[in-house]
């Protein structure tokens, strides 16, 4: 034997429309993009009503389905309105965390372009000072040469290696006095090198810090949430619409489900 299907009463479809109703006014949603929510959340709460508006059992007057009409209008709108500013938001977030991403890049790549330039002064350094050093050794032990040779047995050129001697230590003199200037050189270009990456670097540490301020200026003036108040005062204002049509059509259901 076939059991009739349940055909649920007038109170029954009043009762799960307002469950419904209170459920969505309370729902949060914990995790932005809110828009995706909203538009979810709107589309639920037309398919609540539209179902209660659809049931034989409820007789829906012009003045319900206006009311309906008005109040899914304000809401749908509030939430639209919500959700382009959250956009606009997320539009400035990003395009401040861009310059953000930027700056850091420049950041990284004034850097890497001082350790380059680094290297190549040492490179140059190298190569300008190891002749000048190798001609120091060599004259340091031609130097060291003739003195032993002073001291020896060949007193007989004694005037002659005095002579080379004083050439070889004038021209030892030269060389240290070459040497020291081109590391002098190279230190000064160092310096001004160091001196030019710092400032620069400073530049940017001062965007980043100034993008970062943005960033926060925007973060904590933006107002966008979950509209959790709007949607609930739309739900509350829904349920008021039900029971003022029960009053009209229905007072003693009216009654019975005013209290939740």
């Amino acid at each position: 034997m076939l059991m009739e299907e349940h055909v649920p009463t007038c109170k029954e479809v009043v009762d799960r429309t307002l469950n419904s109703l209170r459920s969505l006014g309370s729902q949060r949603f914990a995790v932005p993009p809110f828009g995706e929510h909203f538009h979810r959340w709107i589309l639920n709460l037309r398919g609540v009503m539209s179902e209660f508006e659809s049931r034989p059992q409820v007789k829906a007057d012009d003045q319900f389905r206006e009311e309906c009409t008005r109040i899914l209008s304000d809401i749908d709108l509030a939430l639209r309105e919500n959700q382009a500013k959250e956009a606009s938001v997320e539009k400035s977030i990003r395009e401040v965390n861009q310059e953000l991403i930027d700056a850091r890049n420049l950041l990284a790549q004034n850097d890497r372009q001082y350790a380059s330039k680094i290297r190549e002064i040492a490179k140059r350094k190298d190569l300008a000072v190891k002749p000048v050093v190798s001609k120091l050794g060599a004259l340091k032990e031609e130097l060291n040469r003739l003195v032993r040779m002073r001291t020896g047995f060949l007193r007989s050129v004694l005037k002659a290696g005095a002579r080379k001697e004083a050439e070889t230590t004038h021209e030892l003199d030269f060389a240290k006095r070459e040497l020291a200037t081109i590391e002098e050189s190279f230190a000064t270009e160092q310096e001004r090198l160091l001196d030019e990456h710092e400032r620069r670097r400073q530049q940017i540490l001062e965007r980043i810090a100034n993008h970062q301020k943005e960033m926060d200026a925007i973060k904590a003036s933006s107002e966008v949430n979950d509209a959790v108040e709007l949607r609930e005062a739309a739900c509350n204002t829904l349920i008021d619409a039900v029971n003022a049509l029960l009053r009209r059509t229905e007072p003693a259901l009216e009654n019975a489900t005013a209290s939740p």
